[in-house]
Order: structure tokens, then C-alpha cells, then sequence
């Protein structure tokens, strides 16, 4: 198995470039537009920021953590988001892995919980996430919102 590395992703470096071409080529359609207009614009302040799993320095994953997300909850943060590995890589718990990293950092940054979106129900309980209420995103969908007590 290959050597996975999880790092912060500073502006105007060498892993910021990788990422953002990492996502020009990804299949998450959704989020493609939005996620390289943040990268490009480095559109992070205080303690945002994007995380890349690498392997032999490529990135293969990524994962951010966000004052907001794609919900009218100014009150709720930080959101661990952004959350993606390529197909050729999944099922090697990488997501875990980002999502681990995402929140050790948090816990550095003062946070004693963090909050994921989901439409999916038992994906992110076994990373400790719990369910904590429905949330009505800007488009009007509905997702489930999970909580994450940091300790």
C-alpha cells in the first residue's frame, strides 16, 4: 500500500496549484465550479483552509474546513466540507483520514466540535459523527446536518 500523506494547503504553493488542477479534473460536478472560483481567489480568512491527501505527490483527496457551507447557518461552524477522493483510490480510508486531519486541526484552532452535511444516513457516523437536525440548503433541498464533539 502506497504511502498516504494528509497536509494543509497554503496559497500560492505548490500543493495549492496541484489542488486546483486536482479539481479542474474531478468527477464531483456539483461542487467543481465553486470549489476552484475558493482555490483560485484563495477566498479563505482566518482559520479556513483546504487539505490534500497526496500519495508520491499527487494529491488523491481533499477535504476543507469552512466557516459556512451551502446553508443559511451563520451561527453553526466550523464545517468540515469538501470531502472527495478520486475513484482509483477509495476504499483505503482516506476519507477517514481527511476528515481526522480536518479535525485535529480544528481542535488546534480553539473548536470543540465540528459539523458535516449529508444526504446520507450511516456514512459519516463512523468517522463519531451523530445526527443532529434536518437543514434546508440554499437550493431548498434538504440534508441532514451531523455534529462531532472534538475531545
Amino acid at each position: 500500500m502506497d504511502t498516504i500523506v494528509i497536509k494543509k494547503v497554503d496559497k500560492d504553493t505548490e500543493p495549492a496549484n496541484k489542488l486546483i488542477e486536482f479539481v479542474e479534473n474531478f468527477s464531483w460536478e456539483e461542487v467543481k465550479e465553486h470549489t476552484l472560483w475558493m482555490l483560485k481567489n484563495w477566498n479563505y480568512s482566518d482559520w479556513e483552509t483546504m487539505f490534500a491527501a497526496m500519495i508520491d505527490g499527487q494529491i488523491v483527496g481533499m477535504a476543507s474546513i469552512m466557516k459556512t457551507d451551502y446553508y443559511p447557518l451563520p451561527e453553526i461552524y466550523p464545517w468540515v466540507s469538501s470531502v472527495f477522493v478520486s475513484e482509483d483510490y477509495r476504499g483505503q480510508r482516506i476519507s477517514g483520514r481527511l476528515i481526522d486531519f480536518a479535525n485535529n486541526y480544528a481542535k488546534e484552532c480553539g473548536f470543540d466540535r465540528t459539523y458535516i452535511p449529508s444526504e446520507h444516513i450511516g456514512l459519516y457516523e463512523k468517522y463519531g459523527y451523530h445526527y443532529l437536525k434536518d437543514i434546508t440548503n440554499y437550493g431548498g433541498g434538504v440534508d441532514r446536518l451531523y455534529v462531532k464533539e472534538l475531545r
